[in-house]
């Protein structure tokens, strides 16, 4: 395969890496830089570089996919190569810090995770894009439409998703407390090999269920996903996805919605997410998947691939 590397003069926006002791920056500054890019990456303005697939027809209609933590988008390939061989083009980033993606220090928050996005979808110059995140992905795919707009958004779709808020809050009663993710810290430093094994043998694909059968192909593509990550980037998306309030970039959507979400999901429970979202979306359209875990995407991915496709197709 021959590499090809082109910049593109682009007005993205200014995510320049802080100083120590600096906050990062999290407002959008338009300015004119150049993004790097090659056949499977593209260089942000602050340096970092981001790996993608792009995959099917390049005229076909548009769909990208945002991940959920600690994966990258290996975790998308059963909708993308359903999608794309239904002749939609398919485009897939691993976040920063994830994957093949490099690691910075600082950045790892929604704010950047959306401009990384917005990056992505600019340098392709995709447009009338439907975007589909799953869980993390879905609280990036939020904060895209609340920092971004929908100008080059034609749909989106809302799968096991973090918003609008996990963590419990005076305001957010319904939401985890914050133990929950203190715990999820406090595993990750002492062992988080041993904490994504965990998550994958049970919680996440719902094989601690009673009758289920653990799949030890799935808990090891989870793990390996998990420990391609960087330490610090994911010990920081902890508090990315829990702690940031989507509640006002819900209220921004205006394009056609669709919100799927498991009722049997232990990691983000149905309640104070998918349900709480549809009602904040309007006109958002809620399915809900009986008995269904947090990660559908993969034990339940032919519901899910012809969900997707029906919604596309309207």
């Amino acid at each position: 395969m021959n590499v090809f590397k082109r910049t593109l003069a682009l007005p993205v926006l200014a995510l320049g890496v802080s100083a120590p002791g600096q906050a990062a920056p999290s407002d959008p500054a338009v300015l004119n830089t150049q993004i790097v890019m090659t056949e499977s990456t593209i260089t942000t303005n602050d340096g970092v570089r981001l790996y993608y697939k792009d995959w099917g027809p390049r005229d076909g209609q548009v769909v990208t996919f945002s991940h959920g933590w600690p994966l990258n988008s290996d975790s998308w390939e059963s909708q993308m190569i359903f999608l794309a061989s239904q002749g939609y083009r398919v485009v897939a980033h691993d976040r920063r810090g994830h994957g093949r993606s490099s690691q910075p220090w600082h950045g790892n928050d929604m704010n950047h995770y959306a401009d990384d996005l917005d990056t992505v979808i600019k340098a392709l110059d995709l447009k009338d894009v439907t975007l589909v995140g799953f869980s993390t992905g879905g609280g990036e795919v939020a904060r895209y439409i609340g920092r971004h707009g929908t100008s080059r958004v034609k749909k989106a779709v809302l799968v096991s998703a973090v918003p609008p808020l996990m963590l419990k809050t005076p305001d957010n009663p319904g939401g985890l407390p914050l133990e929950v993710f203190d715990g999820l810290r406090k595993a990750s430093l002492e062992n988080r090999s041993q904490l994504y094994l965990d998550l994958a043998s049970g919680p996440f694909f719902g094989f601690n269920r009673p009758g289920a059968k653990p799949s030890q192909g799935l808990i090891q593509s989870f793990w390996v996903q998990g420990m391609q990550a960087g330490h610090k980037n994911t010990y920081d998306s902890i508090a990315a996805f829990s702690a940031t309030d989507f509640r006002e970039d819900l209220k921004k959507f205006d394009v056609p919605t669709l919100v799927i979400h498991g009722d049997d999901d232990q990691v983000v429970p149905i309640d104070a997410a998918a349900r709480a979202s549809a009602q904040l979306i309007k006109d958002a359209t809620l399915i809900v998947y009986p008995n269904a875990p947090h990660g559908l995407t993969d034990t339940h991915k032919d519901k899910l691939n012809q969900d997707l496709l029906d919604f596309l197709s309207r």
